[in-house]
Protein backbone atom coordinates (compact mmCIF):
# COMPACT_ATOMS: atom_id res chain seq x y z
CA UNK A 1 0.00 0.00 0.00
CA UNK A 2 1.36 3.41 -0.99
CA UNK A 3 2.25 5.64 1.93
CA UNK A 4 0.71 9.10 1.82
CA UNK A 5 3.01 12.11 2.14
CA UNK A 6 3.07 13.93 5.46
CA UNK A 7 0.90 17.01 6.01
CA UNK A 8 3.65 19.50 5.12
CA UNK A 9 4.24 17.87 1.74
CA UNK A 10 0.50 17.64 1.06
CA UNK A 11 0.15 21.38 1.71
CA UNK A 12 2.98 22.20 -0.65
CA UNK A 13 1.55 19.84 -3.28
CA UNK A 14 -1.80 21.60 -3.06
CA UNK A 15 -0.11 24.95 -3.61
CA UNK A 16 1.99 23.68 -6.54
CA UNK A 17 -1.06 22.12 -8.17
CA UNK A 18 -3.12 25.29 -7.88
CA UNK A 19 -0.22 27.34 -9.25
CA UNK A 20 0.17 25.06 -12.25
CA UNK A 21 -3.50 24.68 -13.13
CA UNK A 22 -5.25 27.92 -12.21
CA UNK A 23 -6.43 30.11 -15.06
CA UNK A 24 -7.69 33.66 -15.09
CA UNK A 25 -7.42 37.15 -16.49
CA UNK A 26 -5.06 39.92 -15.46
CA UNK A 27 -6.98 42.09 -13.03
CA UNK A 28 -7.47 45.74 -13.89
CA UNK A 29 -5.70 47.93 -11.34
CA UNK A 30 -7.30 51.01 -9.79
CA UNK A 31 -6.53 54.37 -11.33
CA UNK A 32 -6.98 57.95 -10.24
CA UNK A 33 -6.36 59.38 -6.81
CA UNK A 34 -6.45 56.03 -5.04
CA UNK A 35 -3.53 54.83 -7.18
CA UNK A 36 -1.46 58.03 -7.19
CA UNK A 37 0.83 56.89 -4.38
CA UNK A 38 0.55 53.15 -4.86
CA UNK A 39 3.21 50.99 -6.47
CA UNK A 40 1.71 47.84 -7.95
CA UNK A 41 3.95 44.76 -8.03
CA UNK A 42 2.97 41.89 -10.34
CA UNK A 43 4.33 38.45 -9.54
CA UNK A 44 3.61 34.76 -9.87
CA UNK A 45 2.19 32.89 -6.91
CA UNK A 46 4.43 32.69 -3.84
CA UNK A 47 5.37 29.07 -3.09
CA UNK A 48 5.58 29.95 0.62
CA UNK A 49 1.80 30.28 0.64
CA UNK A 50 -0.85 32.76 1.69
CA UNK A 51 0.70 35.84 3.32
CA UNK A 52 4.05 34.38 2.24
CA UNK A 53 7.49 35.92 2.39
CA UNK A 54 7.00 38.28 -0.57
CA UNK A 55 3.85 39.79 0.94
CA UNK A 56 5.56 40.12 4.31
CA UNK A 57 8.46 42.04 2.75
CA UNK A 58 6.02 44.36 1.00
CA UNK A 59 4.22 44.84 4.32
CA UNK A 60 7.55 45.87 5.84
CA UNK A 61 7.99 48.48 3.08
CA UNK A 62 4.46 49.77 3.68
CA UNK A 63 5.22 50.12 7.40
CA UNK A 64 7.82 52.73 6.39
CA UNK A 65 5.29 54.73 4.34
CA UNK A 66 5.99 57.78 6.47
CA UNK A 67 9.59 57.78 5.20
CA UNK A 68 8.92 57.49 1.45
CA UNK A 69 5.23 58.39 1.01
CA UNK A 70 4.24 55.37 -1.08
CA UNK A 71 2.51 52.06 -0.50
CA UNK A 72 3.08 48.87 -2.48
CA UNK A 73 0.45 46.34 -3.46
CA UNK A 74 1.29 42.77 -4.52
CA UNK A 75 -0.81 41.25 -7.31
CA UNK A 76 -0.28 37.51 -7.80
CA UNK A 77 -0.94 36.37 -11.36
CA UNK A 78 -2.77 33.08 -11.83
CA UNK A 79 -1.63 30.20 -13.98
CA UNK A 80 1.65 28.51 -14.87
CA UNK A 81 4.86 30.42 -15.61
CA UNK A 82 4.10 30.36 -19.35
CA UNK A 83 0.62 31.75 -18.70
CA UNK A 84 2.00 34.46 -16.42
CA UNK A 85 4.51 35.51 -19.09
CA UNK A 86 1.72 35.79 -21.66
CA UNK A 87 -0.45 37.78 -19.26
CA UNK A 88 2.35 40.21 -18.45
CA UNK A 89 3.30 40.68 -22.09
CA UNK A 90 -0.31 41.34 -23.03
CA UNK A 91 -0.92 43.70 -20.12
CA UNK A 92 2.24 45.75 -20.64
CA UNK A 93 1.91 45.93 -24.42
CA UNK A 94 -1.76 46.94 -24.33
CA UNK A 95 -1.74 49.00 -21.16
CA UNK A 96 -4.72 47.03 -19.86
CA UNK A 97 -3.25 46.81 -16.36
CA UNK A 98 -1.06 49.30 -14.51
CA UNK A 99 1.98 47.53 -13.11
CA UNK A 100 4.96 49.48 -11.83
CA UNK A 101 7.22 46.59 -10.80
CA UNK A 102 7.20 43.13 -12.37
CA UNK A 103 8.76 39.98 -10.95
CA UNK A 104 10.18 38.24 -14.03
CA UNK A 105 11.64 34.81 -14.52
CA UNK A 106 15.35 35.16 -15.29
CA UNK A 107 14.80 33.83 -18.81
CA UNK A 108 12.35 36.64 -19.64
CA UNK A 109 14.72 39.57 -19.07
CA UNK A 110 16.11 39.72 -22.65
CA UNK A 111 12.61 39.55 -24.17
CA UNK A 112 11.08 42.24 -21.96
CA UNK A 113 14.16 44.46 -22.33
CA UNK A 114 14.37 44.10 -26.12
CA UNK A 115 10.63 44.82 -26.39
CA UNK A 116 10.99 48.05 -24.42
CA UNK A 117 8.59 46.87 -21.70
CA UNK A 118 11.04 47.41 -18.81
CA UNK A 119 13.43 50.30 -18.23
CA UNK A 120 17.18 50.27 -17.54
CA UNK A 121 17.87 50.73 -13.84
CA UNK A 122 20.23 53.13 -12.13
CA UNK A 123 22.24 52.69 -8.95
CA UNK A 124 19.29 53.60 -6.71
CA UNK A 125 17.66 50.23 -7.41
CA UNK A 126 20.66 48.16 -6.28
CA UNK A 127 22.02 48.00 -2.78
CA UNK A 128 25.70 46.91 -2.87
CA UNK A 129 25.76 45.09 -6.25
CA UNK A 130 29.11 43.52 -5.40
CA UNK A 131 27.35 41.40 -2.76
CA UNK A 132 25.12 39.66 -5.34
CA UNK A 133 26.27 36.20 -6.47
CA UNK A 134 27.92 36.96 -9.87
CA UNK A 135 26.22 34.16 -11.81
CA UNK A 136 22.88 35.33 -10.43
CA UNK A 137 23.48 39.02 -11.10
CA UNK A 138 24.32 38.33 -14.75
CA UNK A 139 20.70 37.24 -15.32
CA UNK A 140 19.50 40.80 -14.63
CA UNK A 141 21.38 42.39 -17.53
CA UNK A 142 20.96 42.43 -21.27
CA UNK A 143 23.54 43.69 -23.74
CA UNK A 144 25.53 45.52 -21.09
CA UNK A 145 22.64 47.27 -19.33
CA UNK A 146 20.97 46.43 -16.03
CA UNK A 147 17.24 46.00 -16.45
CA UNK A 148 16.44 44.23 -13.17
CA UNK A 149 17.74 43.22 -9.75
CA UNK A 150 17.79 39.57 -8.62
CA UNK A 151 15.04 38.91 -6.07
CA UNK A 152 15.24 35.19 -5.37
CA UNK A 153 17.41 32.67 -7.13
CA UNK A 154 17.03 28.96 -7.87
CA UNK A 155 19.03 25.96 -9.01
CA UNK A 156 18.55 22.23 -9.21
CA UNK A 157 19.45 20.13 -6.15
CA UNK A 158 19.50 16.38 -5.51
CA UNK A 159 17.30 15.14 -2.64
CA UNK A 160 17.61 11.58 -1.40
CA UNK A 161 16.32 9.15 1.20
CA UNK A 162 19.06 8.12 3.61
CA UNK A 163 16.85 5.40 5.07
CA UNK A 164 16.72 3.78 1.62
CA UNK A 165 20.51 3.82 1.41
CA UNK A 166 20.81 2.26 4.87
CA UNK A 167 18.46 -0.57 3.92
CA UNK A 168 20.45 -1.12 0.73
CA UNK A 169 23.69 -1.41 2.70
CA UNK A 170 25.29 1.54 0.94
CA UNK A 171 28.82 2.32 2.07
CA UNK A 172 27.88 5.97 2.62
CA UNK A 173 24.58 7.67 3.31
CA UNK A 174 25.87 11.25 3.14
CA UNK A 175 26.74 11.71 -0.51
CA UNK A 176 28.86 14.82 -0.06
CA UNK A 177 30.01 16.96 -2.99
CA UNK A 178 31.44 14.30 -5.30
CA UNK A 179 28.25 12.48 -6.28
CA UNK A 180 28.01 11.47 -9.96
CA UNK A 181 25.28 9.99 -12.16
CA UNK A 182 27.37 6.86 -12.61
CA UNK A 183 27.65 6.57 -8.83
CA UNK A 184 23.88 6.86 -8.45
CA UNK A 185 23.24 4.24 -11.11
CA UNK A 186 25.58 1.82 -9.37
CA UNK A 187 23.22 1.87 -6.38
CA UNK A 188 20.28 0.54 -8.36
CA UNK A 189 20.99 -3.17 -7.86
CA UNK A 190 21.43 -2.92 -4.09
CA UNK A 191 18.29 -0.78 -3.75
CA UNK A 192 16.26 -3.27 -5.77
CA UNK A 193 17.51 -6.21 -3.70
CA UNK A 194 16.68 -4.39 -0.44
CA UNK A 195 12.96 -4.80 -1.08
CA UNK A 196 12.07 -1.32 0.17
CA UNK A 197 8.26 -0.98 0.41
CA UNK A 198 6.69 1.34 -2.19
CA UNK A 199 9.99 2.02 -3.97
CA UNK A 200 9.73 1.68 -7.75
CA UNK A 201 12.73 3.43 -9.31
CA UNK A 202 16.03 5.16 -8.67
CA UNK A 203 15.00 8.77 -9.25
CA UNK A 204 12.44 11.16 -10.70
CA UNK A 205 12.38 14.67 -12.10
CA UNK A 206 10.24 17.03 -14.19
CA UNK A 207 10.02 15.90 -17.82
CA UNK A 208 6.52 16.90 -18.92
CA UNK A 209 6.36 18.99 -22.11
CA UNK A 210 6.92 22.35 -20.35
CA UNK A 211 9.85 24.31 -18.92
CA UNK A 212 10.90 21.40 -16.69
CA UNK A 213 11.89 19.37 -19.75
CA UNK A 214 13.98 22.29 -21.04
CA UNK A 215 15.73 22.60 -17.67
CA UNK A 216 16.59 18.90 -17.56
CA UNK A 217 17.80 19.02 -21.16
CA UNK A 218 20.11 22.00 -20.62
CA UNK A 219 21.51 20.34 -17.48
CA UNK A 220 22.29 17.20 -19.48
CA UNK A 221 23.74 19.13 -22.43
CA UNK A 222 25.96 21.27 -20.18
CA UNK A 223 27.11 18.17 -18.29
CA UNK A 224 28.06 16.37 -21.51
CA UNK A 225 29.78 19.31 -23.24
CA UNK A 226 32.11 21.56 -21.18
CA UNK A 227 31.23 25.20 -21.73
CA UNK A 228 28.08 24.32 -23.66
CA UNK A 229 25.89 27.20 -24.87
CA UNK A 230 22.97 27.33 -27.26
CA UNK A 231 23.29 31.11 -27.68
CA UNK A 232 25.97 33.73 -27.17
CA UNK A 233 25.63 36.98 -25.23
CA UNK A 234 23.67 38.60 -28.07
CA UNK A 235 21.24 35.73 -28.50
CA UNK A 236 22.85 34.26 -31.64
CA UNK A 237 22.83 30.48 -32.11
CA UNK A 238 26.29 28.97 -31.44
CA UNK A 239 25.73 25.24 -30.70
CA UNK A 240 26.87 22.50 -33.06
CA UNK A 241 25.14 19.31 -34.10
CA UNK A 242 27.92 17.28 -32.47
CA UNK A 243 27.35 19.04 -29.16
CA UNK A 244 23.63 18.48 -29.37
CA UNK A 245 24.18 14.78 -30.11
CA UNK A 246 26.34 14.43 -27.00
CA UNK A 247 23.72 16.25 -24.96
CA UNK A 248 20.83 14.13 -26.23
CA UNK A 249 22.85 10.97 -25.45
CA UNK A 250 23.43 12.16 -21.88
CA UNK A 251 19.78 13.08 -21.41
CA UNK A 252 18.62 9.74 -22.77
CA UNK A 253 21.02 7.80 -20.55
CA UNK A 254 20.11 9.51 -17.29
CA UNK A 255 16.37 9.28 -17.98
CA UNK A 256 16.31 5.73 -19.29
CA UNK A 257 14.56 2.73 -17.80
CA UNK A 258 15.22 1.20 -15.29
CA UNK A 259 16.63 4.31 -13.58
CA UNK A 260 13.82 6.84 -14.06
CA UNK A 261 10.39 6.45 -12.49
CA UNK A 262 7.75 5.33 -14.97
CA UNK A 263 5.50 8.27 -15.77
CA UNK A 264 8.16 10.92 -15.13
CA UNK A 265 7.76 12.05 -18.74
CA UNK A 266 4.43 13.54 -17.62
CA UNK A 267 5.69 14.89 -14.28
CA UNK A 268 5.92 18.51 -13.21
CA UNK A 269 7.07 19.88 -9.84
CA UNK A 270 4.03 18.60 -7.93
CA UNK A 271 4.01 15.08 -9.38
CA UNK A 272 7.73 14.49 -8.90
CA UNK A 273 7.58 15.79 -5.32
CA UNK A 274 4.63 13.54 -4.55
CA UNK A 275 6.39 10.45 -5.95
CA UNK A 276 9.46 11.09 -3.81
CA UNK A 277 7.42 11.84 -0.69
CA UNK A 278 5.52 8.58 -1.17
CA UNK A 279 8.80 6.66 -1.20
CA UNK A 280 8.50 5.62 -4.83
CA UNK A 281 12.03 6.84 -5.60
CA UNK A 282 15.25 7.19 -3.63
CA UNK A 283 16.42 10.34 -5.43
CA UNK A 284 14.67 13.51 -6.62
CA UNK A 285 15.83 16.46 -8.72
CA UNK A 286 13.99 19.55 -7.46
CA UNK A 287 14.42 23.18 -6.38
CA UNK A 288 15.61 24.64 -3.04
CA UNK A 289 12.15 25.78 -1.90
CA UNK A 290 11.08 22.18 -1.16
CA UNK A 291 13.96 21.62 1.31
CA UNK A 292 12.21 22.98 4.45
CA UNK A 293 9.06 20.97 3.74
CA UNK A 294 10.91 17.74 2.96
CA UNK A 295 13.09 18.12 6.06
CA UNK A 296 10.02 18.67 8.20
CA UNK A 297 8.57 15.46 6.77
CA UNK A 298 11.61 13.16 6.81
CA UNK A 299 13.99 14.74 9.34
CA UNK A 300 17.42 13.09 9.39
CA UNK A 301 16.28 10.54 6.81
CA UNK A 302 16.46 13.30 4.19
CA UNK A 303 19.69 14.00 2.35
CA UNK A 304 20.46 16.88 0.00
CA UNK A 305 23.42 17.43 -2.29
CA UNK A 306 24.44 19.39 -5.34
CA UNK A 307 23.01 17.94 -8.52
CA UNK A 308 25.52 15.68 -10.31
CA UNK A 309 27.04 17.42 -13.30
CA UNK A 310 25.68 20.83 -14.15
CA UNK A 311 22.54 22.43 -12.71
CA UNK A 312 20.47 25.16 -14.33
CA UNK A 313 20.12 28.62 -12.79
CA UNK A 314 16.58 29.80 -12.18
CA UNK A 315 14.91 32.49 -10.13
CA UNK A 316 13.08 35.79 -10.49
CA UNK A 317 14.26 39.37 -10.94
CA UNK A 318 12.46 42.64 -10.20
CA UNK A 319 12.17 45.29 -12.92
CA UNK A 320 10.43 48.66 -13.37
CA UNK A 321 7.99 48.83 -16.27
CA UNK A 322 8.62 51.40 -18.99
CA UNK A 323 5.11 52.82 -18.49
CA UNK A 324 6.15 53.96 -15.01
CA UNK A 325 7.98 57.28 -15.02
CA UNK A 326 9.00 60.25 -12.95
CA UNK A 327 8.62 60.10 -9.19
CA UNK A 328 6.75 56.77 -9.34
CA UNK A 329 9.65 55.18 -11.21
CA UNK A 330 12.11 56.52 -8.64
CA UNK A 331 10.03 55.12 -5.76
CA UNK A 332 9.61 51.82 -7.60
CA UNK A 333 13.40 51.59 -7.81
CA UNK A 334 13.63 52.30 -4.07
CA UNK A 335 11.12 49.51 -3.43
CA UNK A 336 13.22 47.10 -5.48
CA UNK A 337 16.32 48.08 -3.50
CA UNK A 338 14.43 47.34 -0.28
CA UNK A 339 13.02 44.00 -1.45
CA UNK A 340 16.44 42.83 -2.67
CA UNK A 341 18.53 44.31 0.15
CA UNK A 342 20.63 42.39 2.66
CA UNK A 343 17.96 41.82 5.29
CA UNK A 344 15.25 40.94 2.77
CA UNK A 345 17.54 38.35 1.18
CA UNK A 346 18.22 36.80 4.59
CA UNK A 347 14.45 36.56 5.10
CA UNK A 348 14.02 34.92 1.70
CA UNK A 349 16.66 32.34 2.62
CA UNK A 350 14.87 31.59 5.88
CA UNK A 351 11.64 31.06 3.93
CA UNK A 352 13.26 28.44 1.71
CA UNK A 353 14.22 30.50 -1.33
CA UNK A 354 17.80 30.67 -2.61
CA UNK A 355 19.03 34.12 -1.61
CA UNK A 356 20.81 36.18 -4.24
CA UNK A 357 23.37 37.79 -1.90
CA UNK A 358 26.57 36.19 -0.63
CA UNK A 359 26.13 37.95 2.71
CA UNK A 360 22.91 35.99 3.38
CA UNK A 361 24.96 32.78 3.60
CA UNK A 362 27.58 33.93 6.07
CA UNK A 363 26.10 32.65 9.34
CA UNK A 364 27.04 29.02 8.96
CA UNK A 365 25.11 26.50 11.01
CA UNK A 366 22.37 28.91 12.07
CA UNK A 367 19.39 30.55 10.43
CA UNK A 368 20.26 34.05 9.17
CA UNK A 369 18.86 37.06 10.99
CA UNK A 370 15.66 38.47 9.50
CA UNK A 371 13.97 41.70 10.57
CA UNK A 372 11.75 42.59 7.60
CA UNK A 373 9.49 39.51 7.84
CA UNK A 374 8.29 38.91 11.43
CA UNK A 375 7.01 35.37 10.80
CA UNK A 376 10.56 34.35 9.89
CA UNK A 377 12.41 36.50 12.39
CA UNK A 378 12.98 34.18 15.35
CA UNK A 379 12.66 30.73 13.85
CA UNK A 380 8.98 29.99 13.07
CA UNK A 381 8.04 30.30 9.41
CA UNK A 382 4.77 30.13 7.55
CA UNK A 383 3.84 26.68 6.35
CA UNK A 384 3.35 26.20 2.58
CA UNK A 385 -0.40 26.40 3.10
CA UNK A 386 -0.14 29.54 5.18
CA UNK A 387 -2.39 28.10 7.89
CA UNK A 388 0.19 27.58 10.61
CA UNK A 389 3.87 28.07 11.35
CA UNK A 390 6.72 25.58 11.11
CA UNK A 391 10.35 25.83 12.10
CA UNK A 392 12.88 26.39 9.36
CA UNK A 393 14.93 23.31 8.50
CA UNK A 394 18.31 23.34 10.26
CA UNK A 395 21.24 24.62 8.27
CA UNK A 396 23.67 22.07 9.72
CA UNK A 397 23.29 18.64 8.13
CA UNK A 398 24.01 15.36 9.90
CA UNK A 399 27.52 15.11 8.43
CA UNK A 400 28.37 18.64 9.62
CA UNK A 401 27.90 20.30 6.23
CA UNK A 402 26.16 23.67 6.12
CA UNK A 403 23.21 23.37 3.74
CA UNK A 404 23.27 27.04 2.77
CA UNK A 405 27.04 27.63 2.54
CA UNK A 406 28.21 24.12 1.71
CA UNK A 407 25.57 23.12 -0.83
CA UNK A 408 23.24 25.89 -1.95
CA UNK A 409 25.70 28.78 -2.44
CA UNK A 410 28.28 26.68 -4.36
CA UNK A 411 25.46 25.29 -6.50
CA UNK A 412 24.34 28.82 -7.42
CA UNK A 413 27.87 29.89 -8.26
CA UNK A 414 28.39 26.91 -10.57
CA UNK A 415 24.93 26.91 -12.18
CA UNK A 416 24.55 27.39 -15.93
CA UNK A 417 22.21 29.66 -17.85
CA UNK A 418 19.42 28.62 -20.10
CA UNK A 419 19.62 30.28 -23.55
CA UNK A 420 19.65 34.07 -23.22
CA UNK A 421 17.61 35.44 -26.08
CA UNK A 422 14.54 37.64 -26.64
CA UNK A 423 13.10 34.60 -28.41
CA UNK A 424 13.33 32.37 -25.34
CA UNK A 425 9.64 31.42 -25.42
CA UNK A 426 10.06 29.99 -28.92
CA UNK A 427 13.36 28.32 -28.00
CA UNK A 428 11.95 26.45 -25.01
CA UNK A 429 8.92 25.40 -27.08
CA UNK A 430 11.27 24.05 -29.75
CA UNK A 431 13.32 22.13 -27.20
CA UNK A 432 10.32 20.53 -25.52
CA UNK A 433 8.74 19.66 -28.87
CA UNK A 434 11.83 18.14 -30.49
CA UNK A 435 12.75 16.18 -27.35
CA UNK A 436 9.31 14.64 -27.38
CA UNK A 437 11.00 12.09 -29.64
CA UNK A 438 12.55 10.71 -26.42
CA UNK A 439 9.43 10.80 -24.26
CA UNK A 440 6.32 11.02 -26.43
CA UNK A 441 4.71 8.25 -28.50
CA UNK A 442 7.27 6.47 -30.76
CA UNK A 443 7.37 8.03 -34.22
CA UNK A 444 9.42 5.50 -36.17
CA UNK A 445 8.33 2.45 -38.12
CA UNK A 446 7.32 -0.41 -35.87
CA UNK A 447 7.16 1.86 -32.83
CA UNK A 448 10.90 2.65 -32.76
CA UNK A 449 12.44 5.87 -31.55
CA UNK A 450 15.00 7.90 -33.52
CA UNK A 451 18.63 7.70 -32.52
CA UNK A 452 20.52 10.43 -30.71
CA UNK A 453 22.04 11.80 -33.91
CA UNK A 454 18.66 12.06 -35.60
CA UNK A 455 17.08 13.83 -32.62
CA UNK A 456 20.04 16.24 -32.55
CA UNK A 457 19.78 16.87 -36.31
CA UNK A 458 16.11 17.80 -36.08
CA UNK A 459 16.75 20.01 -33.05
CA UNK A 460 19.69 21.74 -34.73
CA UNK A 461 17.68 22.48 -37.86
CA UNK A 462 14.73 23.81 -35.87
CA UNK A 463 16.93 26.11 -33.78
CA UNK A 464 18.80 27.39 -36.86
CA UNK A 465 15.49 28.35 -38.45
CA UNK A 466 14.47 30.16 -35.27
CA UNK A 467 17.61 31.94 -34.06
CA UNK A 468 20.02 34.31 -35.79
CA UNK A 469 23.52 32.96 -36.36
Amino acid sequence: MTRRPAAAVLALLALLTSTACTGGEVRQQPTGADASSRIVVASGQDVTGKNGIRQQLIDAWNAKEGEHGYRARLVELPGSADQQRSQLLGALQSGSARYDVVNLDVTWIPEFAASGLISPLGDAAVEDPGDIVPSVDSTSKWRGKRYAVPFNSDTGLLYYRKDHLVKAGASRTDLGTDVTWDGLRELLGALDRAGIPDREALWTTQLAAYEGRTVNAIEAFASAVPGFRLTDGDGAYVATREELTAGVSELRERTASPYLLEGAAESREAESLSAFAEGRTTFLRHWPYVYPTLHETFGDDLGVARLPGKAVLGGQNLAVTSSTSGQRAAKAAELIAFLTGRDSERCLLRAGFAATRVSAYQEEGTAPRCENAPAYAEGPSASPGGESTARMAPDRLADGTSYSRGILLPALRAAVHRPRTPLYGAVTHTLTSELDALYGPPRGAGGSRPGDGEVARRLDEALRRLLPD
